[in-house]
């Protein structure tokens, strides 16, 4: 039985919720459902006909390309070059014209030995270049994040003659070259030199080394902060140096995700192991959405993005193969405050 909550956003009418089915449905939270099943069989299918062409957002981490098989289901080799490839053209279906896919996969090594495997960036290539569609590189990101654990172990902390594998690749994808994004909803905080310049209201300006001319009001108009980079550093490389994540990356991270962690510890839950970063799924969702799009994760887990999505007021779809993470899942929607800045509820 569908477990409902406020269902639609307010003023936020879409035509063809109605459509989807209910059958497999775990509950619907805050202007989105959680569906129980394979996605790739359920999108395909007649049941979410109604998709097509109306998603603006496919944002995801799918099971990774590991060797050896994870509690939260994963295919290895060939067997899983062949499955990630024909997913290309089920999602690209799904996406609206100017819609785009984010895909964040970690590296992959090989079997028993000491040795990166290149099945991920095949995966990639085939998903790309899949003749059915349509899809183009738009950019690449690196998460880092160095509270990961040492892997692959037995060839760090073991043998230790490799290193911390301690980033994910983020693709982003679409179907055009321009898809709908905005970087200006993403700033990052300026630095302490930006803010002092700005303070101070002049700098050196005139024809710089590389032969670019800067006039003396170029970087005087404070624009609330500066341009995103594809480096997210999620610990500081340097701690000698400032980190400046884009400011939704500290909005995502703070009370909802202490409550997630303390509601599932609380219960004795033991949460997803592959989660994506909150502030990761929060990123793009404000970079490459508007308020009232729709956001789909066809390997939700914990469900990461929903959430992330419904708290800047999207529409959002998840799907899992398992029903284990329903419960914690949930867990991220109990906490409403998280929802009243942007009345999403």
């Amino acid at each position: 039985m569908v477990e409902k909550s406020v269902k639609m956003m307010k003023n936020q009418p879409v035509d063809f919720w109605s459509s989807l089915p209910r059958s497999g449905a775990a509950y619907e939270r805050n202007g989105g459902i959680y569906f129980i099943g394979d996605s790739s069989a359920l999108l395909a299918s007649k049941d979410f006909a109604a998709l097509k062409g109306k998603v603006n957002l496919i944002l995801t981490s799918p099971p990774y390309p590991l060797n050896n098989k994870k509690s939260y289901g994963n295919l290895t080799g060939e067997k899983y070059l062949e499955w990630f490839t024909s997913l290309a053209p089920i999602f690209s279906d799904l996406l609206t014209e100017d819609g785009s896919i984010v895909l964040e996969i970690g590296n992959a090594w090989e079997s028993g030995r000491p040795v990166q495997s290149l099945l991920h960036l095949e995966s990639l290539l085939g998903f790309v270049r899949h003749e059915d569609a349509g899809l183009r590189l738009i950019q690449q990101f690196v998460c880092y994040n160095p509270s990961r654990l040492p892997s692959p172990a037995q060839w760090v902390t073991v043998n230790r003659i490799r290193t911390v594998d301690s980033f994910t690749h983020v693709w982003w994808l679409a179907k055009t070259d321009f898809p709908k994004a905005d970087n200006a909803k993403v700033l990052r905080p300026y630095s302490k030199a930006m803010k002092n310049l700005l303070k101070r209201g002049r700098y050196n300006a005139g024809k710089r080394p590389s032969e670019h001319i800067i006039s003396e009001t170029s970087f005087l108009n404070d624009r609330g902060g500066s341009i995103a980079h594809n480096l997210f550093e999620m610990d500081a490389l340097d701690h000698e140096r400032e980190v400046r994540l884009p400011n939704v990356f500290s909005m995502a991270n703070s009370a909802s995700n202490d409550y997630f962690h303390r509601e599932c510890k609380k219960r004795g839950i033991t949460p997803h192991p592959a989660r994506m970063p909150l502030g990761l799924a929060s990123f793009f969702v404000d970079f490459l959405t508007d308020r009232g799009d729709l956001v789909l994760d066809p390997f939700a887990g914990s469900n990461t993005t929903g959430y992330s999505a419904a708290v800047a007021g999207r529409h959002w779809i998840g799907i899992d193969a398992q029903d284990t993470y329903v419960p914690q899942s949930l867990i991220r929607f109990e906490n409403q405050d998280s929802f009243e800045r942007d009345g999403s509820t």
